[in-house]
C-alpha cells in the first residue's frame, strides 16, 4: 500500500506540472484511471515482480527489422522472420526491434490507423509474442500523430468524442513562425468536419495527423497501448519523434518542458509495470538537444546516437578520422542506467541535423555529393525562412560503403565490416539493421514504384532466395553475419564492453587511426584499434597507448583473432580492426 501511495503522489505531482491549467478534480480523475489500468494488469498477473534489475550487459545487441522484411507466400511475415532469425541471424538478435506492426496506411507503419490490431499480413499478437520466448522485444510508440484514417480522425470530422478532443487543430493561424520542421510539407492540412473546415497540424505529412497532448486523456490511451504491448512480450519501448508532441505559440514547438515531463511519467509507469523495461527516445536533432532526454537520469534509459552514422560515413568515404576522433574524445558522461544506442543504418535515412556544429560546410557538402555518386538521395526540411535544408541522406548503408572510383566494390566489404564492428567497440548498446547486414543495395525498384526516398533503404527479401544466399558461405550476407556473430560472441564475454563501462578515445589528434579504450580495470581493459583508411598502416605499441604497464611480464592478445602478439610492430590492412587485451 505504501508503494501504491508513493506512486499516486508521483503521478499527481508530474501531471500537475504538465497540466497546470486543469483542475485538481481532473488531475485526480486521470491519476485514478492510470492506477486502475495498472491494478487491472497486476490483478491478471501482469506485473513482472521477479524481473532482474539488470537491463543490459556486454551481450546486449539490437536487431532492427520490419515485420515483413522477409516474406513467403501464404505465411504470416512474423513467422517467416522468426524462422530466419532463429536459423541464420544468431546472437546479433538478443533484442529485436520490430518496427511498426499495427495497422497503418503509410510511412513504413508510422501512420498508425489502429491501436488494437496488427496488420493482417504480418500475423497475430501470438505471432509477435512468440519472439519473446527467445529474445527481448522492442516496439514503437508513435506518440505524435495517427493516420488520417484512424478512428480518432473520423470522430474529429464528425465532432464525436473522444476524437474531437484528441486531434490538434489550433484556431490561431498566427504565432507558428518559429516551428522547427522535420519535413518540407505543409504544416497544416484542412479537414472538412461537421462544423466546417478545420486546419489540423501535420508535422510529418498529410497522412499523419498530430495529436492534442494538452488533453491528458491521451496519456490514458497510450498507457492502454503500453499494456497491450507488455502482454505480448514487449519490454523495450521506443518513443518515436517524441520531441515534437507539445506545441505552444511563439515557440519552436520542440523539446518543450512538458515533453520531458511526459517522458518522465512514461518511465515511472513503465518501470512500475515491468522492472527490467527500457524506454528509448528517438530525436533526430543536434546532439545536446538529444542528450537532454538522458541527462537527468529519470527520463529515457536510452537515446539514439544520431551523430555517429554521418560522422562515421564521412570518415570512411574520405579516409580521414579527424572529426570522428574529436567527437569521440568529448563523449558525454551518462547517469547510471542510461546509455546511447549506437547504430550506423536504420529504417530511416542518415540524419544530418546531428552534424550541426560538428562539420564545416565544405565537408558537409562533399558528404552529400559523395552519397549522390553512390546512388543516394537527399531529403529536406522546411526552414523558418521558407527555404529547404538537407535533413537526411537516403541510401542503403551497403551502397554507401562502395568506392567512388572505377570499381565500386573496391574495399566495400572491408569498409562495411569495419563500420559494424566499430559500433561494437563504443560505450553503449550496438544496433544493426537487418537489410544492411544482408548487404542490401539501394532498392531502386521499390523507390521507382512508390517515389518514397526512404524506400531506397527498406528492401524486403523473398524467403527462399535469402535462405539460399545464406546457405552459400561465400555470399556477402554470409560473410557479414559470420564475422559479426564471431565478434559479438567475443564481446559478450568481456566485461570491458558492458554498455556502461568507461570509454576513452586515445587518438584525438590523429586522422588515420581511431583507438578506443574500454574498461576500468587495467587487467580487463580492451583497446580497439581501427585503421580508418584505405592504406596499410604500421603501429608501434610502445610508442602509443600501451605504456600504462611498465613491467615486461605480459603479452598482448588480439581478441578478435585469438592471437598472441609477440612483436612491438603491428601491421594494419586497410579498414582493419584489432581488439587488444593484456595476456599475462
Amino acid at each position: 500500500m505504501l508503494i501504491e501511495k508513493d506512486l499516486l503522489v508521483t503521478l499527481e505531482s508530474i501531471l500537475k506540472t504538465i497540466y497546470p491549467h486543469h483542475s485538481s478534480e481532473k488531475i485526480a480523475q486521470v491519476v485514478s484511471r492510470l492506477m486502475q489500468i495498472i491494478n487491472e494488469y497486476s490483478d491478471k498477473g501482469g506485473l513482472d515482480k521477479g524481473a532482474s534489475n539488470q537491463i543490459w550487459d556486454s551481450s546486449s545487441t539490437v536487431l532492427i527489422t520490419y515485420p515483413d522484411a522477409i516474406y513467403k507466400r501464404g505465411e504470416p511475415t512474423l513467422t517467416t522472420l522468426s524462422d530466419l532469425i532463429d536459423q541464420k541471424i544468431g546472437n546479433i538478435a538478443k533484442i529485436i526491434h520490430i518496427l511498426p506492426f499495427l495497422k497503418s496506411t503509410s510511412d513504413g507503419g508510422f501512420s498508425v490507423s489502429s491501436h488494437k490490431d496488427i496488420e493482417p499480413i504480418f500475423g497475430s499478437w501470438n505471432d509477435l509474442k512468440n519472439f519473446s520466448d527467445k529474445h527481448l522485444l522492442m516496439a514503437d510508440l508513435v506518440l505524435n500523430h495517427v493516420s488520417a484514417s484512424h478512428p480518432w480522425v473520423h470522430e474529429f470530422m464528425q465532432s464525436q468524442v473522444p476524437g474531437c478532443d484528441y486531434i490538434l487543430a489550433p484556431e490561431e493561424k498566427e504565432g507558428w513562425e518559429n516551428v522547427v520542421r522535420p519535413r518540407n510539407s505543409s504544416l497544416f492540412i484542412s479537414l472538412e468536419t461537421k462544423n466546417g473546415k478545420r486546419n489540423t497540424w501535420t508535422t510529418f505529412g498529410p497522412d499523419q495527423i498530430d495529436l492534442n497532448w494538452k488533453n491528458p486523456n491521451i496519456l490514458i490511451e497510450f498507457l492502454e497501448l503500453i499494456i497491450l504491448y507488455l502482454k505480448n512480450g514487449v519490454r523495450w519501448i521506443r518513443l518515436d519523434a517524441v520531441a515534437f508532441i507539445w506545441k505552444e505559440k511563439e515557440t519552436n514547438c520542440l523539446h518543450r518542458f512538458e515533453v520531458h515531463q511526459i517522458v518522465k511519467l512514461l518511465r515511472v509507469l513503465l518501470e512500475k509495470l515491468v522492472g527490467n523495461s527500457v524506454l528509448i527516445t528517438e530525436t533526430n536533432v543536434p546532439e545536446l538537444e538529444n542528450l537532454s532526454y538522458l541527462s537527468s537520469g529519470d527520463e529515457a534509459h536510452v537515446a539514439y546516437n544520431f551523430p555517429l552514422p554521418p560522422l562515421l560515413l564521412e570518415c570512411l568515404l574520405t579516409n580521414k578520422s579527424d572529426l570522428l576522433n574529436r567527437w569521440l574524445s568529448s563523449w558525454p558522461d551518462f547517469p547510471e542506467k542510461t546509455s546511447y544506442l549506437n547504430f550506423t543504418a536504420s529504417h530511416d535515412g542518415i540524419g544530418l541535423r546531428a552534424l550541426e556544429g560538428l562539420m564545416d560546410q565544405e565537408r558537409f557538402h562533399q558528404l552529400l555529393v559523395s552519397c549522390e555518386k553512390r546512388g543516394g538521395l537527399i531529403s529536406h526540411r522546411r526552414m523558418q525562412n521558407g527555404e529547404d535544408s538537407p535533413y537526411e541522406l537516403n541510401i542503403s548503408w551497403w551502397s554507401a560503403m562502395s568506392d567512388g572510383g572505377v570499381d565500386p566494390s573496391c574495399f566495400q566489404l572491408q569498409r562495411f565490416l569495419l563500420s559494424q564492428v566499430f559500433v561494437l567497440a563504443l560505450k553503449g548498446i550496438p544496433a544493426f539493421y537487418l537489410p544492411a547486414i544482408l548487404a542490401s543495395e539501394n532498392d531502386l525498384r521499390t523507390f521507382g514504384r512508390t517515389g518514397q526516398r526512404r524506400d531506397l533503404n527498406r528492401e524486403k527479401f523473398e524467403a527462399e532466395s535469402i535462405f539460399n544466399e545464406l546457405a552459400d558461405k561465400r555470399s556477402l550476407a554470409s560473410q557479414i553475419l559470420n564475422y559479426l556473430n564471431s565478434a559479438i560472441d567475443i564481446r559478450s564475454k568481456e566485461e570491458a564492453f558492458h554498455p556502461e563501462s568507461p570509454m576513452k578515445c586515445l587518438t584525438k589528434s590523429r586522422s588515420d587511426l581511431i583507438i578506443i579504450r574500454r574498461g576500468s580495470d587495467s587487467d580487463q581493459r580492451i583497446w580497439a584499434i581501427h585503421n580508418m583508411t584505405n592504406m596499410r598502416l604500421t603501429f608501434h605499441l610502445t610508442d602509443n597507448i600501451l605504456m600504462e604497464r611498465q613491467s615486461a611480464d605480459y603479452h598482448w592478445k588480439d581478441c578478435l583473432k585469438n592471437e598472441l602478439i609477440t612483436d612491438n610492430k603491428l601491421e594494419f590492412d586497410p579498414y582493419s580492426v584489432k581488439w587488444l587485451k593484456i595476456s599475462n
